[in-house]
């Protein structure tokens, strides 16, 4: 399967008046990519730990990628009865442009929940074991074992929600205690979103059940995201097996 085409390409002229971000991005994407083209690396599997209640969590970008979907597949029932989400990020309002795009079949990984700046063990066992469960499956398919066709359930990415904000830009009310730690399970029309300082509760008004997740994570505060409404879906992979072998 071919990459994704570049949104544009990035040039090596000028870049000592480039930002740092800008010239880590060229770096990172003549080191992996270029990206689309046939040159870029097969996989990356891009690690991340989260303040928020997420556990163990895959994040796909493609729903028609047979070989992701197939390696999330392994990966959660490698690790059962440990949970292991699947988010997809599929969706045109929701963009994300990460380190992992640049491969031909991009995974994301977060891990939580872990304050920012802490170490601690269990989450970094779960984000290890993730990892061998990806490489494990990535090596018995160059050894040229195939895997069957395979269904899996995800949580598709709907839409972004933001805190309520005052007349200034900032927040006037906090995610509410029943919703706070809740990834994963199901906000009800009607269910508390958020409090404020006064007590006045946002509900959440819409018709049909979601499931939050990234509630209140913290590195989302100034990108105005208290959490990500999702909804479930079904996602099928025809078998594949390693032509080269």
């Amino acid at each position: 399967m071919e990459g994704r085409l570049p949104d544009r390409v990035w040039s090596s002229d000028d870049v000592g008046k480039l930002p740092y971000e800008i010239a880590q991005a060229q770096k990172i994407n003549s080191l992996f990519g270029p990206k689309g083209s046939k040159d870029a690396y097969d996989v990356i599997l891009d690690l991340h730990n989260t303040t928020a209640h997420m556990g163990a969590t895959l994040i796909l970008e493609s729903s028609t990628d047979d070989f992701n979907i197939q390696m999330c597949k392994y990966i959660q029932k490698s690790m059962a009865p440990l949970p292991c989400a699947v988010l997809l990020i599929e969706q045109p309002g929701v963009k994300y442009e990460t380190t992992r795009s640049i491969a031909k079949h991009p995974i994301g990984v977060e891990v939580g929940p872990q304050p920012q700046g802490v170490i601690r063990a269990d989450i970094l066992y779960i984000m290890k074991i993730v990892v061998q469960y990806a490489l494990d499956f990535m090596q018995y398919f160059n050894e040229g074992i195939e895997f069957p066709p395979c269904s899996i359930e995800v949580y598709r990415v709907l839409e972004k929600i933001d805190y309520p904000r005052d007349d200034n830009g900032d927040l006037s009310a906090v995610i509410h205690p029943t919703l706070q730690d809740q990834d994963w399970k199901p906000l009800n029309p009607g269910d508390p979103m958020f409090i404020a300082m006064d007590g006045s509760i946002t509900y959440y008004e819409g018709e049909e059940t979601v499931y939050p997740t990234f509630v209140n994570e913290a590195a989302y505060y100034e990108k105005k995201q208290a959490f990500v409404k999702t909804e479930k879906v079904t996602l099928t992979a025809q078998s594949i097996h390693c032509n080269s072998v």
